[in-house]
């Protein structure tokens, strides 16, 4: 049974539920999204991904800066909808427009609520080391992510994940989840569970200066928090006032920093430039100058006079 919806979302991860919604031939009556922002370093103005998808889609397109004018709120209510379909749209929504749909406003959260609400769930589960997160459909209320749970699916966290390859998976299994959710509600299988709020932990959004690499973290730590900031903001740290990317490391099996302070180079020659930790020592393998390319670490080696006993930070 195919159901009438607005979709709201803006990034990347809610373009594959857009895109499936569609296939399931729901009826998608608007999408909402945020306006058209600079972008890249030119900083041009560009849509924003979910916008050009639904554009592809032949779906009419709203880019309200917020759901408050009462022209945006008419067009809202005149789609009849079933339902409102929320993924990472950037905004909480009013009571006002969560009661408009005839039944319900839904979610899709890149967690396993009620662990990591918030903006930054994928990021956050990596920076922490977890060994799996998910995807969860809820019914969506006044809160920030604290409704009802209609579904939920676990995604492992691969040693090598990082934040940007999680994203991938989940976005693609996050609408598999919200087909299926749909599909539970025509058949009324679908049964809310309350989120039990004293197992709730908090995703808060990432800024650029959260990439700063802290070498007094041990160094297990500091692996996952590399990963977990990959794309973005990106880990980085400096060097002789350089600011150095950091995209891949490993821990160094059995190596302690001894009297070394944390940041302190200990090894710089051929493919190894291992770096004193609070507890252990860390080996860069992927890296880039300000102003140059991605490279290995022995390309970077190659290109940069950095040396034992030099200190990061």
């Amino acid at each position: 049974m195919p159901f009438d919806v607005v979709f709201m979302g803006t990034p990347e991860f809610a373009v594959p539920s857009l895109n499936a919604l569609a296939a399931a031939d729901h009826r998608i009556r608007l999408v909402v999204t945020q306006p058209d922002r600079p972008k890249g370093r030119g900083r041009k103005i560009a849509p924003p991904p979910v916008k050009t998808a639904a554009a592809a889609l032949g779906i009419p397109v709203i880019q309200p800066p917020t759901l408050r004018d009462a022209a945006v709120l008419q067009r809202l209510r005149e789609q009849a909808a079933d339902f409102f379909i929320v993924v990472a749209y950037g905004h909480l929504l009013r009571e006002e427009v969560l009661a408009m749909p005839r039944l319900g406003c839904i979610n899709v959260h890149a967690s396993l609520l009620p662990r990591y609400r918030g903006p930054a769930p994928i990021q956050w589960a990596v920076i922490h080391g977890e060994a799996a997160t998910g995807v969860t459909t809820m019914l969506m209320d006044r809160g920030l992510d604290t409704g009802d749970i209609l579904l939920q699916e676990e995604e492992p966290i691969g040693a090598e994940d990082t934040a940007g390859s999680l994203h991938d998976r989940l976005a693609r299994k996050g609408a598999d989840l919200l087909t299926r959710t749909l599909s539970g509600f025509a058949s009324g299988t679908i049964r809310p569970i309350p989120q039990d709020d004293s197992q709730a932990t908090y995703a808060p959004l990432l800024k650029k200066t959260d990439g700063l690499i802290d070498w007094q973290k041990p160094a297990a730590r500091l692996e996952s928090f590399i990963r977990g900031v990959t794309p973005w903001p990106g880990a980085y740290t400096y060097w002789r006032n350089n600011r150095i990317k950091v995209f891949r490391a490993r821990p160094v099996e059995g190596r302690a920093a001894g009297k070394a302070s944390p940041g302190t180079v200990l090894e710089a020659e051929n493919d190894r430039l291992v770096v004193a930790c609070g507890e252990g020592a860390l080996s860069l393998l992927e890296l880039q100058n300000a102003s140059g390319s991605r490279l290995t670490v022995t390309e970077f080696l190659h290109g940069c006079r950095i040396a034992a006993g030099d200190v990061l930070g």
